[in-house]
C-alpha cells in the first residue's frame, strides 16, 4: 500500500476525478478523510466501482478491506448505479413501530422490486435505513432527498406514482 503523500493516477481521465483529488488534497491525503473522500466519489459518479474504492484506498493509503467496509457500512453508500429516484424508507424503531414495515412491503410490491433494487426501467431505487434522525415524524421515509414524514400509504404511493411514466 503506497504512503497517503503518494500520487496515484485516477482509473480514468475522467474530469470529476478532480473533485474527488481535491477532498483528498483538502485533507492531506490523511486515512482521516474516508469517509469523506467516499461521500465524494458517490456524488460525482453516483455509485461507488470497484475502480473508485481501489483509487481512494491507494491514494489515502488505507487498505482495500477498510474502504470496503467503510463503503457497505453506510447506508448512504451503493456500490451499483441508483435509479433516477431514490427512496429510502426508515425502519428504525419509532418508525417501525408506527408501520413503516407496512409500508415497505407496498412499495416493493407496488414497484415489483425488493430493498436495495432499482426498477427495471432504471426510474426508482428502493432503499431501506436503520434510522433517518427523525424520529418524531415517524414514520419517515427520504423521497430524492426531502424528508416525508407522518408517511400514509396514499400520499407516498402518489409520491411514487408521479416518478412513473404514464
Amino acid at each position: 500500500m503506497p504512503t497517503p503523500s503518494a500520487r496515484v493516477a485516477p482509473p480514468t481521465d475522467d474530469k470529476r476525478w478532480r473533485l474527488v483529488e481535491a477532498t483528498m488534497r483538502r485533507y492531506n491525503f490523511a486515512p482521516a478523510a474516508l469517509i469523506e473522500t467516499l461521500h465524494t466519489a458517490q456524488e460525482s459518479f453516483g455509485f461507488l466501482e470497484p475502480e473508485s474504492l481501489l483509487f481512494v484506498a491507494r491514494s489515502l493509503g488505507v487498505p482495500l478491506s477498510r474502504v470496503l467496509g467503510v463503503a457497505t457500512f453506510y447506508n448512504y453508500f451503493s456500490l451499483k448505479p441508483q435509479g433516477e429516484h431514490t427512496c429510502v424508507i426508515c425502519l428504525g424503531t419509532a418508525c417501525y413501530i408506527k408501520g413503516s414495515g407496512q409500508l415497505l412491503a407496498q412499495l416493493e410490491q407496488e414497484l415489483g422490486i425488493k430493498v436495495g433494487e432499482t426498477t427495471p426501467d432504471g426510474k426508482i431505487s428502493l432503499m431501506a435505513a436503520r434510522c433517518i434522525g427523525s424520529c418524531g415524524l415517524a414514520p419517515a421515509g427520504v423521497f430524492d432527498g426531502a424528508v416525508m414524514g407522518k408517511m400514509q400509504p396514499e400520499p407516498m404511493m402518489t409520491a411514487v406514482t408521479e416518478w412513473r411514466p404514464a
